[in-house]
């Protein structure tokens, strides 16, 4: 079974696919399950979850911006409030979630953690492979940390485009619905580029979300 783990919904400030064209486009990769990992919100996650099938799993989650870099919670049911890092960890864990670094060692996008063998204890597992890491350096440094910390190893596609949902994953044995049927699996990650392209229009995608925002508050003023 393949799980996306990192999925972006127009609910994402860079983001533009709607919840029901994520489970759609999943199915039609021929996935398992797909994680909504929108940024600081969980809201991409709970509308994705109302389309989820019994053959396409939805895990709702967050990719939240801390002050040491990002952080994916799988498996949330409420906002995280914080952004600091051990805060942010707690709010996951007392959720009974999931901690994943996300894109770590990337110094092209610099929103990742580098982390350290003194946070080892805080992560449940590390994004080994991430199809908008341009560099495959980047990748390759994430899973020696995760090997040499033995730590567990996640990937995904960090899709903002419908294009490129399941475009990287993990391969496991079972269905997964909660975080513990997932911390039972040794998983396998797949993986392939996803391009500069899609980043540049993600960028983009970004600027005039930012805009018509702006726009929207001097009108309301």
């Amino acid at each position: 079974m393949k799980y996306d783990l990192h999925v972006h919904s127009k609910y994402s400030i860079d983001g533009c696919i709607e919840p029901e064209t994520i489970v759609k486009t999943a199915h039609k990769r021929g996935l398992s399950g797909v994680a909504v990992t929108d940024h600081n919100t969980i809201q991409g996650g709970l509308e994705s979850k109302k389309y989820e099938t019994d053959d396409l799993k939805v895990i709702v989650g967050s990719e939240i911006e801390t002050n040491r870099g990002e952080v994916i919670g799988l498996f949330l049911c409420d906002e995280i409030k914080s952004n600091i890092f051990a805060y942010v960890v707690q709010e996951i864990k007392d959720q009974n979630g999931l901690v994943i670094i996300p894109h770590p060692f990337d110094n092209i996008r610099g929103t990742g953690i580098k982390p350290t063998k003194a946070d080892a204890p805080l992560v449940d597992y590390v994004e080994v492979y991430n199809s908008r890491c341009l560099l495959e350096r980047y990748n390759r440094k994430a899973n020696e940390f995760a090997l040499s910390n033995k730590l567990k190893i996640a990937a995904g596609s960090d899709a903002h485009f419908a294009r490129e949902i399941g475009m990287a994953g993990i391969v496991v044995n079972s269905e997964i619905t909660n975080s513990d049927e997932l911390l039972k699996e040794t998983p396998r990650v797949y993986g392939t580029k996803s391009g500069i392209i899609n980043m540049g229009l993600t960028k983009i995608q970004k600027t005039r979300k930012n805009l018509i925002e702006s726009v929207n508050i001097t009108n309301n003023k």
